[in-house]
């Protein structure tokens, strides 16, 4: 494809320059095809990402779709100068809720906003959104970049994005079936994600002298630690529905466990959930003694080291942790279903 008859000195000099949109996307061209799996047609530079579903074996395929976006948690990123984990962070956002729900994801497109391009910038971001995709098991297939000077400050974006997967209708996960008695799965977080990160400015600030010092209980400086992306749970959910029954998925983000573990559970039923269960990463218990922040309140806000909840039954507990492990992820028994008004109790 060439541009090279497409150049504006007008709207140059309003602030948007053409040029770097086709640098940007000679860039990225790599990135994107290195996520392509069977079904994706074409490839970067049409007006439309085209794929081609496989629905051999299925009886009734659906369609489940999910959008999202990094948040604030970019303000550290923009001080920091580290810009090739949020797109991570934003493939996350959206596979691991649609995994929720049963579905492989097949295809993300991302929305970059910028108050002025920088194609090296782009690149940084693509980068963390092709390997997002990749750890995924899903395809790139486009996305837009919009520069807007006088929108956003220069050297600040703005990053979202949405994935598009597919389950067949009765393998469908929405929690109905969950019933009392049933055993709670919690799966280790990777930190604090991407959810909470206008409390986590209040608590410590944007300086980067504060984010780029060393925290000894971190292992790491608190900025690097704050910027760990959002751990993707995609192919360890695929093992788990393979190996047991898998009735109910929670994916712990903002609003924390007492709005998202209600969101799996049926009427008559309530979650009791042991917070000793799990160990509470050290993250969290500055995030808590520097702000002075309540308990309840920082169980309201993060995932608190576990960023799924999963509803199995009793008998098939122990092994839903022994799949989750072999799939690399850190899990436990955090918690049972009993009777009772639907919501979530900590214990």
């Amino acid at each position: 494809m060439s541009h090279q008859d497409s150049h504006s000195e007008s709207y140059k000099k309003a602030g948007v320059d053409v040029t770097a949109g086709y640098d940007t996307v000679k860039r990225i061209r790599p990135m994107v095809e290195s996520t392509y799996i069977p079904g994706v047609l074409g490839t970067i530079g049409g007006f439309g990402g085209m794929f081609a579903p496989d629905l051999s074996g299925m009886e009734k395929p659906v369609l489940v779709s999910g959008a999202d976006g990094v948040g604030t948690k970019l303000k550290l990123a923009f001080v920091l100068e580290k810009h090739d984990t949020v797109g991570i962070d934003c493939v996350a956002m959206c596979v691991n809720d649609i995994a929720c729900g049963g579905a492989k994801p097949l295809f993300f497109l991302d929305y970059l906003a910028v108050g002025k391009l920088s194609p090296a910038v782009a690149a940084d971001i693509v980068s963390g959104v092709a390997e997002g995709c990749r750890q995924a098991g899903c395809a790139l297939v486009g996305g837009e970049t919009a520069e807007m000077p006088g929108f956003y400050p220069e050297g600040e974006y703005d990053l979202a994005g949405f994935a598009v997967g597919l389950v067949d209708e009765k393998k469908i996960i929405d929690g109905k079936r969950l019933a009392p008695g049933d055993a709670l799965i919690g799966v280790g977080s990777s930190g604090v994600h991407s959810n909470g990160f206008s409390l986590v400015r209040r608590v410590f600030g944007t300086e980067k002298e504060t984010l780029a010092a060393h925290i000894p209980e971190l292992g790491t400086t608190l900025g690097e630690a704050l910027l760990t992306p959002t751990r993707i749970y995609v192919r360890a959910l695929q093992a788990l529905q393979a190996a047991v029954d898998v009735r109910a998925v929670s994916h712990i983000t903002g609003g924390g466990f007492y709005e998202n573990i209600p969101r799996m559970l049926p009427g008559g039923v309530r979650a009791r959930v042991h917070k000793n269960a799990m160990p509470v990463p050290p993250i969290f218990r500055l995030i808590a003694e520097k702000g002075g922040i309540p308990e309840r309140d920082m169980y309201n806000t993060y995932n608190m080291g576990v960023g799924l909840v999963v509803g199995v039954p009793a008998a098939q507990a122990d092994e839903a942790v022994r799949v989750l492990t072999a799939a690399g992820e850190k899990a436990a028994v955090i918690g049972e279903c009993v009777p009772g008004e639907q919501g979530v109790e900590i214990c």
